[in-house]
């Protein structure tokens, strides 16, 4: 087993079998369940899926117990809602398997019109350049898709549960001088409504949580 995939779920029923039925080969799933309500972490198990279950919620605590649970070198996070292809998985964890990089991650680009509301790609622009401004490093996109090594990963000491987990991640592997890369990955339209900006209230909280990592 190369690659230990970990897919943080929240209620995602309608979207784990055309994930876990495109899983590339070499590749094993790890759904860690959040506190779903609608069969998931059943469905997961059926098709063959490793499930954790993570009690404390937030979508940090949720992928770091995955990847806690991961025993592969090379650890690659996604999201669960069939906003991202597994058919592409590559492209985020070769370069880390090649050791061309020591994280990567997937710059999305939507395959159709209205798949990335304006206002959330506006704040990822914004995101992108307060990352730039914090770190040097010249991110066009914080994707939900994204790959590194699992104990140097650990090693970061992340800490932030919440919406904040992903740019903890960037900021923390930057300040300790990794190979940091971005490539591109297709955009789909999701399945359901998001659990982080799917909200007035989520995109509240996930701004607070990155402005807080950004200020530490």
């Amino acid at each position: 087993m190369s690659v230990d995939l970990v897919l943080p779920c929240l209620n995602e029923a309608a979207a784990l079998p055309w994930i876990l039925e495109r899983l590339p080969a070499g590749v094993r799933a790890i759904v860690v369940d959040n506190g779903s309500t609608d069969g998931s972490p059943e469905i997961a198990a059926r098709l063959g899926a490793t499930v954790v279950h993570c009690e404390i919620k937030g979508y940090g605590a949720a992928c770091h117990a995955g990847l806690e649970a991961a025993e592969s070198d090379v650890v690659a996070v996604m999201d669960a809602d069939a906003s991202l292809d597994p058919q592409q998985l590559d492209r985020v964890t070769a370069p880390v398997l090649a050791d061309r990089a020591d994280l990567v991650v997937g710059r999305r680009r939507p395959v159709t019109r209205g798949t990335w509301a304006w206002h959330l790609r506006l704040a990822n622009v914004e995101l992108s350049r307060r990352i730039r401004r914090r770190t040097g490093v010249a991110l066009h996109d914080l994707g939900p898709m994204r790959a590194g090594r699992r104990t140097a990963l650990l090693g970061l000491g992340l800490t932030d549960r919440r919406s904040g987990y992903p740019l903890e991640t960037v900021v923390r592997a930057a300040d300790a001088g990794w190979r940091i890369a971005e490539v591109d990955v297709d955009y789909l339209p999701r399945s359901g409504r998001s659990k982080v900006t799917g909200t007035p209230l989520g995109a509240a909280r996930a701004v607070l949580d990155m402005s807080k990592v950004l200020a530490r």
